[in-house]
């Protein structure tokens, strides 16, 4: 381990929030002997992938955190079911723990009703001021901060690229969440975009987990000539299913994300999932050497990728376009 840098215990706001989070001892240099109160890092997500906790905790291994040494961390997971966040986070306020990592808007909201204290450090793929998570991204207050992939102008910029990959395309689906206002924001920049490419958008609602079903079937009546899925916490939660769907019913898709690509997607442009969960641990850090969320701002991507899955290209019979493939950061042959 790296020797750590220099920090100060976690500062709290009241006596309760001493006895409930305690204080943090940095991580020392190897050989020392362990501190006596170990932090505890809380994780909340819908399921584990390998492009997020192991991230995390890679990132946190960088910075000095080592786990069962330095830190503990608890993982708490809803695998599709929502209603599960509150208690799991619950549980973690139990705990203990110094800070929070809640990955999607429902594990975000279910952190925030539970503790005013506790630092919660977000990875999203919404816009957290649209859905009244924080006020100004620069200044978060409270106890809550961390990372938003959502950037305004992506998703008209994805629908130019599904048509660019499928010129004859005249009727495109798009898949959205309506009680997401980030989604609902999305939808009407994707319209106008529509509008100037001569395309009809087909909006197809994806409310809930039990809608899914419904939502696919409706896509396919009739089946449009493409598909544009927005980013949401359900869309990611399902990404391998949105991709065989689309592969079975030969379908051109565009994602919001590279891991949907992964999961046997056509087309995605975006910033990466990982990298979000790489930036949480920094700011993570930050807190547990002292740090108050209100200082470190909502970080935002600084790198989008195209990624081109010329596989399900060819099960789909659709030649992509050698300028999109010129263009591209990866190409799954």
């Amino acid at each position: 381990m790296r020797p750590p840098r220099a920090g100060r215990p976690i500062a709290c706001a009241a006596a309760i929030v001493a006895l409930v989070v305690g204080p943090v001892a940095a991580p020392r240099a190897a050989g020392a002997q362990t501190p006596s109160r170990v932090p505890g890092i809380g994780y909340l997500a819908n399921e584990p992938t390998p492009d997020s906790m192991p991230v995390l905790r890679q990132g946190l291994r960088e910075r000095g955190w080592i786990e069962g040494q330095h830190v503990r961390i608890w993982s708490r997971y809803a695998q599709g079911r929502f209603d599960l966040f509150p208690g799991h986070v619950d549980e973690l306020v139990r705990l203990g723990v110094n800070v929070i990592v809640a990955a999607s808007p429902p594990a975000v909201e279910a952190a925030r009703r539970a503790t005013r204290t506790i630092p919660i450090v977000m990875v999203t793929t919404d816009d957290p001021v649209a859905n009244g998570l924080v006020a100004v991204p620069g200044r978060p207050e409270g106890n809550l901060t961390g990372v938003s992939l959502h950037t305004a102008e992506l998703p008209a910029r994805r629908l130019e690229l599904l048509k660019e990959a499928v010129p004859r395309a005249a009727r495109i689906a798009v898949l959205w969440n309506p009680s997401n206002p980030t989604c609902a924001a999305e939808l009407r920049a994707v319209q106008v975009a529509a509008r100037a490419l001569g395309v009809e958008v087909a909006p197809v609602e994806l409310r809930t987990e039990g809608d899914l079903r419904v939502a696919l079937s409706a896509i396919k009546s009739p089946t449009p000539d493409g598909l544009l899925v927005l980013a949401d916490a359900l869309t990611l939660a399902h990404r391998r299913r949105l991709a065989t769907f689309a592969a079975q019913n030969r379908i051109a898709a565009m994602f919001p994300l590279p891991e949907f690509v992964d999961a046997g997607g056509l087309l995605a442009y975006g910033p990466r999932w990982s990298d979000a969960f790489s930036r949480a641990a920094g700011q993570v850090d930050r807190i547990l050497r002292g740090a108050r969320p209100a200082e470190l701002p909502v970080a935002r991507p600084s790198r989008f990728e195209l990624h081109v899955n010329l596989k399900a290209a060819r099960r789909l019979e659709l030649p992509i376009p050698s300028s999109l493939l010129v263009r591209a950061t990866r190409v799954v042959q």
